[in-house]
């Protein structure tokens, strides 16, 4: 753990946490910081703890004492979201102060008590307020469901500091470089993609609430972003709030200007005419990614086809259905309510068709909405009139692909 200040009075005491899955779903290959933060007035809140993924809270207790703070000095531990990520230290927290203020919302006091039992709790409400002295003032505000009910922003006023937990997070580890005016050209490309990989994956489904949750922190007077994961953005925090909305286009249907083909293939068939679509997208100056599945992870997967503007969907028909892995992959952008994304698919057959037929039955059970380009469906391998076909439908979606195209800086 790493302690830095990043404000008067204010401390961010930070984790990187690696070879995990996180929420036990999620492969993130370039791990995850996790984000606490300590406001000192003549009383101390802590906002968030974090002491450590295993539970322990010597790193915790010792970060602390580093800036001179005993722990049994604290006073407010600060709720802003229930997840264990951010709230698991409470249990250990209470062993060497019983009488700690939990700070938080209605509903996650109901959390607190299910998940740690019952505790002193003070219950805040949109612009309630916690002076701590010598100037320092929290406020909180509720932006439920990003991503749990429970959550809420909480802002210092007087260095005008949003403390926005999940929100505005990113996934990635951060070693040298922890502010936004610090990060290499290199970090700001691996910060952009690591907080497009952590939107998808995370906050995605929630996409309504995160916009709200959007509109409420352009009404604060902000110099100060501290989420609880990733940057900390003090120079141009109006930057991560423009990513976090275009993020929220391309849970709609919006992507940067590429193409991602989204593959498998049980003996190949389908697999050369993937190699005639890469050819094409060569030739065509396009840029564009391949997930092949199973073979990839489902968080890489989501992440990928999110942020495209095209999806070349490649599957072959199995069992009179589509190829498994990609009704898994498909059925989980569903479920994660990726909508409105623009999209051709290809197959080969044998016997039998069918996958065309589950492909529709996917997108109108999960409310898609895609925007399906004519599928191209082959017995056996492609013949030449198949593969003219295919390259038809793609020159379409390329030529499709500029309306939906939203890129870094464009909502500028």
């Amino acid at each position: 753990m790493k302690t830095l200040k990043i404000a008067d009075g204010i401390y961010m005491l930070t984790l990187n946490v690696e070879d995990i899955l996180f929420e036990g779903i999620w492969e993130i290959r370039n791990g995850v910081t996790l984000n606490s933060y300590l406001v000192q007035g003549e009383k101390t809140a802590l906002i968030d703890g974090v002491i450590g993924w295993d539970g322990v809270p010597e790193t915790l207790y010792k970060n602390l004492e580093e800036i001179g703070i005993d722990p049994k000095e604290v006073d407010y531990l600060v709720l802003n979201h229930m997840e264990p990520d951010h709230s698991g230290w409470i249990s250990n927290f209470k062993k060497i102060k019983d009488d700690i203020t939990i700070v938080c919302t209605d509903k996650a006091a109901r959390m607190v008590e299910s998940f740690y039992g019952r505790d002193n709790v003070r219950i805040v409400k949109e612009g309630d307020t916690l002076d701590l002295g010598k100037g320092k003032v929290l406020s909180f505000h509720p932006v439920p469901n990003v991503h749990w009910p429970e959550t809420m922003y909480t802002y210092e006023r007087s260095t005008k500091t949003l403390f926005s937990c999940d929100m505005f997070g990113a996934f990635g580890v951060m070693t040298d470089h922890y502010f936004d005016d610090e990060l290499t050209p290199e970090e700001i490309d691996f910060f952009e993609l690591e907080g497009i990989r952590y939107y998808s994956n995370i906050l995605t489904t929630y996409t309504p609430s995160v916009r709200k949750a959007i509109e409420k922190a352009k009404t604060f007077e902000i110099n100060i972003i501290a989420p609880g994961h990733g940057p900390v953005y003090r120079k141009n925090p109006e930057k991560i709030i423009d990513d976090y909305y275009r993020f929220s286009l391309y849970a709609k249907g919006a992507g940067k200007d590429e193409v991602t083909i989204l593959w498998g293939s049980m003996y190949g068939m389908t697999a050369k005419a993937v190699e005639y679509i890469e050819k094409i997208l060569q030739r065509e100056g396009v840029k564009y990614n391949k997930i092949e599945m199973p073979k990839e992870t489902i968080s890489e997967m989501i992440a990928t086809v999110f942020r495209s503007a095209g999806i070349v969907i490649a599957a072959p028909t199995y069992e009179y259905k589509l190829f498994p892995p990609i009704a898994t992959a498909l059925n989980e952008l569903g479920r994660k309510r990726i909508t409105g994304k623009l999209a051709f698919r290809f197959g080969s057959y044998g016997w039998s068709g069918g996958a065309e037929r589950e492909l529709h039955e996917i997108m109108e059970r999960n409310k898609m909405q895609w925007d399906l380009i004519e599928s191209v469906e082959f017995e056996g391998t492609p013949r030449e009139d198949d593969l003219k076909k295919i390259e038809a439908r793609v020159l379409e979606l390329i030529d499709k692909m500029k309306e939906k195209v939203v890129e870094e800086g464009q909502l500028a």
